[in-house]
């Protein structure tokens, strides 16, 4: 592994190797909630900061890492972030091109890998649509978009946490541009785009990924016959790598049911953030009673989540396609020669 990358994901994980990460990145759910709140068209850029920063502030000392947007979360609550903790910087524009054939994703404009490492990141972060039945123009765009970014990731020697969701085609039922999960969706399609990104001219380091079924589909692991278990195992075959979940806007008891599945098929922890704090978002705009309901509900489910990944996450290191916690490529009398040759392996 190269330096950067072995050392950011150990910045991202605990002394244990797991990965318990809290998303702050949020960028369409958050701009509705606070401006359904205010009673509002929009919302108000200070008022997304201070939502954003309240969350770090009561949320992220609970947290092995961060991931937070340049627009918002960064500016307003870097701050509030222990130097102890890891980083990460989010990359994908909120705003896609949603065509019959499938979605378009793009960066952020005036952002770019070598902005987030030279804020001091220690992963960039990048959600791609994806759906294997989209149309093949559609696919090689979105493919291309995340090899792209990935080369930068290698020559920047920065961790590549890639974010895969399916979605809806407009015109069906379940077709929505908000971001949330899609309540139809097929666990081969899920399955099949996780191993398509595995491949290695894409660069992935770390998968953040959905729960193959949808999240309310998804029993107590005392009651499953195996099936279920069965796809999250696919899901980490597919993979190869270490893998964390994603909550997708899960309820807390869904995402509980979902962590214990993954853990089983081999992931090493979460990165997730409205099934921690959705609920006790909804007291905004009083921030005053917004900080007390994280405290009451959001603190302790985070806690236990966080108990729960102690109990039954794998290790990163210990990962199938990790080459564990001290493998370095180029280590020996000429690491500094070969340096830069590591970035075009």
């Amino acid at each position: 592994m190269q330096p950067g990358k072995l050392w950011g994901l150990r910045r991202l994980a605990d002394d244990a190797g797991r990965f318990k990460m809290l998303a702050v990145d949020q960028r369409p759910p958050i701009k509705t909630l606070v401006a359904a709140r205010r009673g509002t068209a929009d919302a108000d850029y200070g008022d997304v900061c201070d939502f954003k920063a309240l969350l770090v502030e009561e949320l992220a000392p609970h947290a092995s890492a961060v991931l937070l947007d340049p627009h918002y979360a960064y500016p307003a609550a870097i701050h509030r972030v222990s130097p102890r903790q890891g980083l990460i910087l989010t990359l994908e524009d909120s705003v896609f091109e949603d065509t019959p054939t499938g979605r378009l994703s793009a960066t952020i404009d005036h952002w770019s890998v070598d902005k987030i490492k030279r804020t001091g990141a220690d992963a960039v972060k990048v959600l791609a649509w994806y759906r294997p039945d989209a149309a093949p123009e559609v696919n090689a765009h979105q493919q291309e978009l995340v090899a792209t970014i990935g080369a930068a990731c290698r020559r920047h020697d920065i961790p590549y946490v890639f974010e895969l969701l399916v979605y809806p085609f407009p015109g069906t039922d379940e077709h929505t541009a908000d971001y949330v999960e899609d309540t139809a969706k097929r666990a081969d399609h899920v399955i099949e785009s996780v191993a398509t990104f595995a491949a290695p001219e894409y660069g992935v380091d770390l998968f953040k990924l959905e729960s193959p079924l949808p999240a309310d589909s998804v029993p107590e692991r005392a009651s499953d016959d195996g099936t279920v278990q069965e796809l999250f195992d696919e899901l980490g075959r597919a993979a190869g790598r270490p893998w964390v979940m994603l909550s997708a806007g899960a309820g807390q008891d869904a995402f509980r049911r979902i962590l214990e599945y993954a853990y089983a098929a081999g992931a090493s922890g979460y990165l997730a953030g409205r099934a921690i704090w959705w609920q006790a978002g909804q007291s905004f705009p009083d921030l005053t009673a917004m900080r007390g309901a994280l405290a009451v509900d959001s603190v302790p489910y985070m806690q236990a989540i966080n108990r729960v990944t102690d109990s039954l996450a794998q290790p990163w290191f210990d990962a199938p396609g990790s080459l564990g916690s001290t493998d370095l490529d180029g280590a020996g009398p000429g690491f500094r020669n070969q340096y830069d040759a590591l970035a075009d392996l």
